[in-house]
């Protein structure tokens, strides 16, 4: 049997010159890298160059652990570069916050033990105990934080400190019913995936699909995006809409919309855990 070889994935952006794309495949092509993936875009309003690159390691000369560095001092430094390096076989660790709904959670998990996804999920953190048996089910740690007005910062401590045990990488929140701190926020900058309804802001509340109903829109929709400490309004990674009509019950638009919203984190996920966002200012550039 076959096994893939195991790769470099560089991320990176800079100010738009003409030559980048040359320098950065000459640098891999020279020292004997084999290109298996290229991808860029250019934001010609920002005048930003934005590129994905993922090359085999079998033959490249320079050792993984000087990779970095070596890159940064040729072209980085020289160019302005804003770059990460990943390796394929360094699995992102994940760790899912959850609440009470079970719909994101259990597509993630699917996904997960399928190996549709290369990631490692340690434990998943909730404000509440039902999920408890379905992390059971699935193997995985489950550690439960009743949070409330007086605790919260607490709480978040010791959610921190066990993420930092666990050597987490991101955090998805699925369906997850608590605003996290803004300290707790940038420990995991765009490392945060949250997913809600699209009627944000027309549509606040806890019954969205209620005061949709009310309002007999013909769309609804869900949107995936990174956490920032201004409420869902980090940039945006995924989105998608549903036709409804007339006929749709609240019963029927809550079914969709959470169908919908299972899809949309999932999608997000599965770019982040691929390495395929660049995020600039307040914008994801999301690569194929």
């Amino acid at each position: 049997m076959q096994t893939e070889s195991k790769t470099a994935i560089l991320l990176m952006h800079c100010p738009d010159k003409q030559g980048i794309l040359a320098v950065v495949t000459d640098f891999i092509n020279k020292n004997g890298g084999n290109i298996v993936y290229l991808d860029q875009y250019v934001d010609r309003t920002e005048k930003i160059f934005f590129m994905r690159a993922e090359w085999e390691l079998n033959d490249f000369i320079i050792p993984d652990e000087k990779i970095e560095e070596y890159f940064a001092t040729l072209y980085a430094q020289k160019y302005n570069m804003d770059f990460k390096l990943y390796f394929s076989n360094q699995l992102p660790r994940m760790a899912i916050f959850v609440s009470k709904m079970s719909h994101c959670l259990y597509d993630m998990l699917a996904r997960y033990t399928s190996n549709e996804w290369k990631v490692e999920i340690p434990l998943i953190i909730s404000n509440h105990p039902d999920m408890q048996e379905t992390a059971k089910r699935f193997n995985i740690e489950y550690h439960y934080f009743p949070i409330t007005k007086e605790n919260k910062q607490e709480q978040e401590a010791k959610e921190l400190e066990l993420l930092k045990k666990y050597n987490i990488n991101f955090i998805v929140l699925a369906r997850y019913m608590q605003v996290l701190s803004a300290d707790f926020i940038t420990h995991y900058e765009q490392k945060i995936i949250n997913i809600h309804h699209s009627f944000l802001p027309a549509f606040v509340g806890a019954k969205p699909y209620h005061a949709a109903f009310e309002r007999g829109v013909k769309l609804i929709g869900a949107t995936s995006h990174y956490v920032t400490s201004d409420l869902d309004a980090g940039p945006i990674i995924e989105q998608d809409i549903v036709r409804i009509s007339h006929k749709d019950t609240i019963e029927n638009l809550i079914a969709k919309g959470r169908d919908l919203e299972k899809i949309v984190l999932s999608r997000a996920v599965g770019k982040h855990i691929e390495r395929k966002i660049l995020t600039y200012k307040n914008k994801t550039v999301v690569f194929n």
